[in-house]
């Protein structure tokens, strides 16, 4: 409908498609691009209309961008994002709220909502998006679409706004998985590992963070696929549990977010709508020691996970 339509694309959207190489992996397909990206001769808003009016465009694309148009894509809008990407709902106050096509009267996740919400709505082939604490993985389930969270640099970034660098990635959308999986070649860089599946572990504490229609419905799913995969090991991935390594997150990204945007928020004095001030408001709360300890724990978890998800291995 022109109201889904109009629902996903910033005011402040390009003026005309921008036209990508004539061929390439991704000729002929249109492509949405989250409000975040640097593309050159347009302001990047990053959700935030105080922001929007106070930063110059772009100029040049971001590596991202670039690849895309290389490889064929058409730039056919800017989209919608939660104000300073820090929220997963989707709903921006100051440019209202994506429609989600597939579940009408629903929120569309954030904080890459309007990219998702269009790739839907079936108003493009793929989106970029980006993730940090989930703002791919939460508009790709609401909007029923395929979104990944890529691992941490493994597509460059430069020219795409930092919220929280530590967790950061930019990732991409797509209702299809053809498309989906053209994409994938031209973002991400050439340092892949290949290696056959060996070894499947289910889960049991992830699972226990899943509600039981959830939970079920996903061991359906494994087992539908276990004749094309190596036979299920049981285990627990969180040796204390999950919360600190979810409060861990959480002090971080608060601190790395006022990095990001303090300065902005204190010499402009911005209007932020309701949750993301509360967000921002415990952000400049944050210290430096705070920070530091968390960072600890992330990186003993990051260290513990690795020694588990070695190549060749699906957790």
């Amino acid at each position: 409908t022109p109201k889904a339509y109009r629902s996903c694309f910033v005011p402040h959207d390009i003026a005309a498609p921008i036209k990508g190489a004539r061929s390439g992996p991704l000729a002929g397909l249109n492509a949405v691009v989250k409000d975040m990206y640097d593309i050159a001769g347009e302001r990047t808003g990053c959700g935030s209309p105080e922001w929007l009016a106070t930063h110059a465009p772009a100029t040049r694309n971001c590596p991202p961008v670039q690849k895309i148009l290389d490889a064929g894509a058409t730039i056919t809008g800017k989209t919608v994002c939660d104000e300073f990407f820090y929220s997963v709902s989707g709903a921006n106050a100051h440019y209202g709220t994506p429609v989600n096509a597939r579940a009408p009267g629903r929120l569309p996740g954030g904080s890459s909502a309007g990219s998702a919400a269009a790739c839907g709505a079936g108003l493009c082939d793929f989106a970029l998006g980006s993730d940090t604490g989930g703002s791919v993985r939460v508009p790709a389930s609401f909007n029923g679409i395929y979104g990944l969270r890529p691992t941490h640099e493994r597509i460059e970034h430069a020219g795409v706004a930092d919220m929280a660098p530590t967790f950061d990635v930019p990732g991409w959308f797509a209702a299809t998985p053809g498309v989906f999986r053209k994409v994938g070649p031209v973002l991400l860089d050439s340092h892949a590992v290949a290696a056959k599946i060996e070894r499947v572990v289910v889960l049991e504490d992830a699972f226990a963070q899943a509600e039981e229609p959830v939970a079920d419905l996903l061991r359906t799913v494994l087992e539908f696929m276990s004749d094309d995969l190596p036979e299920m090991v049981h285990g627990r991935i969180a040796p204390e549990g999950f919360d600190p390594w979810r409060e861990a997150f959480r002090i971080v990204q608060a601190y790395e977010t006022w990095q990001s945007f303090g300065e902005f928020v204190i010499a402009q004095k911005p209007k932020i709508g309701p949750g993301v001030r509360e967000r921002i408001e415990f952000a400049a709360t944050v210290t430096k020691s705070q920070a530091d300890a968390a960072l600890d724990v992330q990186l003993k978890a990051r260290e513990h996970i690795r020694q588990i998800a070695v190549p060749g291995t699906i957790l």
